[in-house]
């Protein structure tokens, strides 16, 4: 089964990201923010059996929000940063020259329907 790790502070949000997942054969851990997000993306290997296939992060966070995740991971698992969907409640149409919003190609604005979720997943994976 596919494995993601859901970040947001929003415990209603994870819960129904957690369930959408759930449902389609999806293993799920969660993180209610980046700092603890970081820490289980660096107890895993992306050739190991408990990868994180997507991970699915807010943008803003308390301690450390997605766009610093981002960046990090770039650094330290290149790899994983393609497989990363970020989500805001800002606006990505107006998102700033240079900024995580305007270059990052997985972002999912909120509010979002499920079907855009399952598009941007299949996206992800090049389906």
């Amino acid at each position: 089964m596919p494995r993601a790790l859901i970040v947001d502070d929003e415990p209603g949000i994870r819960f129904a990201l957690r369930r959408w997942f759930e449902r389609q054969q999806w293993t799920i851990a969660e993180a209610g923010d980046g700092t603890d997000a970081l820490r289980l993306l660096r107890d895993t290997d992306d050739d190991g059996p408990d990868r994180f296939d997507l991970v699915v992060c807010d943008l803003h966070l308390p301690s450390l929000g997605g766009d610093a995740l981002v960046r990090i991971l770039r650094e330290e698992r290149p790899t994983l940063v393609n497989r990363v969907v970020l989500t805001t409640g800002d606006s990505v149409s107006y998102a700033d020259a240079g900024s995580v919003l305007a270059e990052h190609p997985h972002v999912l604005q909120k509010p979002f329907g499920l079907g855009t979720l399952a598009s941007v997943v299949a996206r992800v994976f090049g389906r």
